[in-house]
């Protein structure tokens, strides 16, 4: 069964051996009382080997929906997995599917304290990744969840490895979380806002942990989050999300520097702007917003998704929706008026 599995998620001779992940054509619905909800709208993306892919958008997107797609974990009913193609992930079965969850991908949920059960300890759950995945006995399961608990960065791992994750802070949990993801050493790490629900100070060492992580690892990451900053420190490609679709895709640096969708014009917009010696700008005006709300999924405008928020919108962007066309080397974007 091993051999099996190993082969169902090592790209085939067809695709790129960089690859570790190619995302095709992925649409995924939620069927409602109110009507059937779009959440994915058939996106693609590759994830390479080693590299981090930063997946931005406001809430509501479908950035979670995505990972959740990748993971077989959309809750079916109501969601499902209308078409596309997750290298050969959509074609095994559950069985196959539960023996690479944390083996082969794993994730890190947004918020830990809802992710970690309350009646375990720490280390007990690290634990049951080692047992279930690796064969480990008790003994060196114990061993091996404190060693883990160290290289995040977690002090005193071994009085910590026996403690409820009530008596840790949540810096610790989502630490708790990331070495359960990490405890298999898996090919690619589904990050999904690592670090929205911790202070400034923890969200930095968190950043700083990842990147180290990734580097001593090797491993591939997708890291979903609405903040760009946080996509300027990890990211090695990025991909904007809005409404279901992937509207601007490119790497790290091209984003920054020659944005081209307007929606991500309005993103970088919104950011605050500091001078060369890292000081705010002084000026009276507010940051730019975006005008308008974001669309309701399940009654999406005609056209492109954004016209009704975007500032240099024409006929055409009213009547027909645009394909994500490379626009240049390495560049995607969705928009009528680059195209």
């Amino acid at each position: 069964m091993t051999s099996v599995i190993q082969q169902s998620i090592t790209p085939a001779s067809n695709i790129r051996s960089d690859l570790i992940l190619q995302v095709s054509g992925l649409k995924t619905s939620f069927f409602t009382s109110e009507g059937i909800v779009n959440a994915v709208s058939g996106i693609d993306f590759d994830v390479k080997r080693g590299k981090v892919l930063g997946l931005v958008g406001e809430s509501g997107c479908g950035k979670t929906v995505t990972a959740l797609s990748i993971m077989r974990l959309v809750p079916d009913p109501p969601g499902r997995v209308v078409s596309g193609k997750v290298t050969d992930l959509l074609t095994l079965t559950e069985k196959q599917m539960q023996s690479i969850r944390g083996r082969r991908i794993s994730m890190i949920f947004q918020e830990p304290t809802t992710s970690l059960n309350p009646v375990f300890t720490a280390g007990n759950q690290i634990m049951e990744m080692l047992q279930h995945h690796l064969g480990m006995d008790k003994r060196k399961a114990l061993e091996r969840s404190i060693e883990l608990l160290a290289q995040v960065g977690i002090p005193s791992p071994e009085q910590r490895v026996h403690e409820y994750p009530h008596q840790l802070s949540g810096g610790m949990r989502q630490r708790v979380m990331i070495a359960m993801a990490i405890s298999c050493h898996p090919d690619l790490v589904i990050a999904d806002e690592p670090t929205t629900a911790l202070d400034v100070t923890i969200q930095a060492q968190i950043l700083n942990l990842l990147k180290r992580l990734r580097e001593e690892l090797g491993m591939a990451m997708i890291l979903i989050s609405h903040d760009l900053g946080v996509i300027a420190e990890v990211a090695d490609e990025v991909a904007i999300m809005y409404a279901g679709r992937i509207v601007e895709h490119t790497s790290k640096e091209e984003l920054f520097e020659n944005p081209l969708h307007p929606y991500t014009q309005g993103l970088l917009a919104s950011l605050p702007r500091f001078d060369q010696t890292g000081e705010a700008h002084k000026r009276r005006e507010r940051l730019k917003a975006i005008s308008g709300t974001v669309p309701r999924l399940s009654d999406l405008p005609s056209g492109c998704t954004f016209h009704p928020r975007c500032p240099i919108a024409v006929e055409v962007c009213q009547k027909e929706e645009p394909e994500l066309l490379e626009v240049s080397p390495n560049h995607k974007v969705r928009c009528w008026l680059r195209q």
